[in-house]
């Protein structure tokens, strides 16, 4: 039996999240919410931005079958730059290698994030480096904090002992990253774990056991409701 976590205060915080977004919404930012959708960004140098093709529209399943929450079908491709960009209460930013964004696109996700937004950064292998320089670029005083396994983000939904291992990459253990904006956490960057692999369609990895795809989908999820309630 599935074990759930905390389901009270889940509906508690999806009931103030209503009125948080009647908030940000003056402000231009979540203005379209229902049925949710996470929107993966499209930016503009180096690294394959495209990836993990099926990975939203898995994601998005995992949130209508196993919580309240009603969700769009397919994922939506969004520059940072887009004029649309505040309807997504959630991006998904995924890549290989390097990546680097204009300065118009440093700007566009600044503002957004400071103004409610949530981006979820997953390293698909060899994303740290860079990831972490354009990290730097938009929020200039900060840098990226280890997120510790007692931190709600790994228990609001499902309880998890902290950030699963999917992929192999170096061998090195999963480990949490996040920026935080006037005590909220607005960055979730998930560092040598993939948690993207184990959502995507399951003959895409194959050697992905059914184990590390529940990991995977429970880690989803807890990410989605903890974006979405705080």
């Amino acid at each position: 039996m599935i074990r759930l976590v905390k389901w009270e205060s889940f509906i508690i915080c999806m009931l103030l999240f209503g009125t948080t977004l009647a908030l940000h919404v003056g402000k231009g930012v979540l203005a379209s919410l229902t049925p949710i959708t996470i929107a993966q960004v499209h930016y503009s140098g180096g690294g394959d931005w495209y990836g993990d093709a099926t990975v939203i529209k898995n994601w998005l399943r995992l949130l209508r079958t196993r919580t309240d929450i009603e969700t769009a079908e397919e994922r939506v491709i969004i520059k940072l730059t887009d004029h649309t960009l505040y309807q997504y209460p959630m991006l998904y930013l995924v890549g290989h290698g390097n990546i680097r964004f204009t300065e118009s696109e440093v700007e566009g996700l600044r503002d957004y994030l400071m103004n409610g937004g949530f981006l979820f950064a997953n390293d698909d292998y060899g994303l740290n480096e860079s990831f972490r320089r354009e990290m730097r670029r938009v929020f200039p005083e900060q840098e990226l904090q280890p997120i510790p396994n007692s931190h709600l983000i790994y228990n609001c939904f499902y309880e998890l002992k902290g950030l699963p291992k999917v992929h192999e990459h170096d061998g090195e253990p999963a480990q949490g990253f996040g920026i935080f904006h006037d005590g909220r956490m607005v960055v979730y960057y998930a560092y040598s774990a993939d948690i993207g692999d184990g959502l995507e369609d399951a003959d895409v990895h194959p050697e992905d056991t059914p184990q590390v795809r529940e990991l995977a989908a429970k880690m989803a999820v807890n990410i989605a409701v903890y974006a979405l309630t705080h």
